[in-house]
């Protein structure tokens, strides 16, 4: 019973290499025949030979058979890795989870045994992927700074802990490195601001790819009566201040087409949020700080290198007033006594100058400066002139009163005359 159950637990090949072992003891081949008809040496066969002898048919099968390899990670250290991302890390992927693991609890595991880990126990479902749309493949630029992507990320990034937050991101054509920063809306201030942070970190670049927001490009239907005066498409503050600098700005068609920056965002929106829980922050000021030491860890795993070796950031002249382009300009007409107003404030202009209109500029740092050229304007904030008294105007004449038809004569209508008589 012994030898029929080793020789079920036997495989096909082990069962072959038993019987030309039996041949050999049983004297009808040698040691030397029996090596070249299984492929191995004779020095292997002499082994088994001598195994065989004293074990019997169990001499042939391997002695690691079913005993766990080197590598098996015991069942302990499974169960802990699986309570931990129960308890810390259960909407991580596979990948993801393993990185913070080894960072946060010093626990390395791979992404891959991980991932098995998960699907076994229900944790994590594979995502089923879709047949990708027939699309024309853009080549990335070849320098670093020859165009940036830009856009903003509407996404709950606080979950719930704090406001809702937009993230303005400037991601580089050619190698992909990010720079971002947290805004409360994505408009015309958020947008200055983070170009100007992008500006200060790394120059300006060659263009900015980005969308058709009303931010970036006037999107107001043009009339019939516009065309025969209008010699300049109309700009907006962002695009009048990418002019002014010497940025070429593209508008794409459609979000397919600034792929690069909208699956970055999509990366973000799964890792950033994490970190952002793990760290518990909740304000918009600490966001910001979470970001300044986050991107430079982020772009290291995910940044590629440019096919070209130049950088085409340009640096900024002294002459270039950054602070006076990236602002809200906005022209008021000047009153004869030197008085404007803008968004329900009066001003008083205390500069003497004959213009006719002047320029306000909203900075980003909240300050106001009213300009005539190049001219910087001293004014000061007054109250609003009170509103005239509304006197009606006193006729100095009766007013005149209409003739009214009065009764047929004769088959006419007659009209009556103030002071008049009518026979009747």
């Amino acid at each position: 019973m012994g030898q029929d159950k080793d020789m079920l637990m036997m495989s096909r090949k082990e069962i072959k290499r038993y019987q030309v072992i039996r041949k050999i003891l049983d004297g009808q081949i040698n040691q030397q025949e029996a090596s070249e008809y299984l492929g191995i040496t004779d020095r292997q066969v002499r082994r088994i030979v001598k195994r065989v002898r004293s074990t019997g048919e169990s001499g042939v099968i391997h002695k690691l058979r079913g005993r766990a390899g080197n590598r098996l990670v015991r069942v302990i250290f499974k169960e802990k890795i699986l309570e931990l991302y129960r308890k810390q890390y259960w909407d991580f992927g596979p990948t993801l989870a393993s990185e913070k693991l080894l960072e946060r609890d010093g626990v390395k595991v791979s992404d891959e045994t991980l991932r098995l880990w998960l699907i076994k126990e229900g944790l994590w479902q594979l995502k089923k992927q879709k047949k990708p749309k027939d699309r024309t493949r853009r080549e990335r630029r070849e320098h670093f700074g020859q165009m940036v992507q830009m856009d903003g990320s509407h996404h709950d990034w606080l979950e719930g802990r704090g406001p809702k937050l937009v993230l303005m991101g400037y991601i580089d054509d050619a190698t992909n490195r990010l720079h971002g920063r947290f805004y409360d809306y994505e408009g015309t201030m958020p947008a200055m601001g983070g170009l100007k942070g992008y500006i200060k970190r790394y120059g300006m670049p060659g263009s900015i790819y980005l969308d058709k927001h009303s931010t970036y490009k006037y999107t107001r239907q043009q009339r019939y009566t516009d065309w025969p005066f209008r010699d300049e498409e109309e700009l907006t503050q962002f695009a009048r201040s990418c002019k002014e600098l010497g940025i070429e700005l593209i508008f794409a068609h459609s979000p397919q087409a600034k792929g690069r920056v909208e699956r970055v965002f999509k990366t973000l929106q799964d890792r950033l949020v994490k970190e952002l829980r793990l760290e518990r922050i909740n304000t918009l000021e600490e966001a910001n700080r979470l970001l300044e030491f986050y991107l430079p860890i982020f772009n290291k795993k995910f940044e590629v290198s440019a096919r070209g070796s130049g950088n085409f950031h340009r640096v900024i002249d002294k002459h270039i007033d950054l602070d006076a382009i990236l602002s809200v300009q906005t022209a008021r007409f000047l009153r004869n006594d030197r008085t404007i107003q803008h968004n329900s404030q009066w001003y008083q202009i205390l500069t003497k100058t004959r213009a006719q209109h002047v320029m306000v500029h909203e900075n980003l740092n909240g300050q106001m400066a009213i300009k005539y050229g190049k001219d910087r304007l001293q004014f000061k904030a007054i109250e609003a002139p009170q509103a005239k008294v509304y006197q009606p105007v006193k006729r100095r004449f009766p007013r005149f009163r209409s003739r009214r038809p009065v009764a047929l004569t004769n088959g006419f209508r007659a009209f009556k005359l103030p002071g008049s008589y009518i026979p009747k």
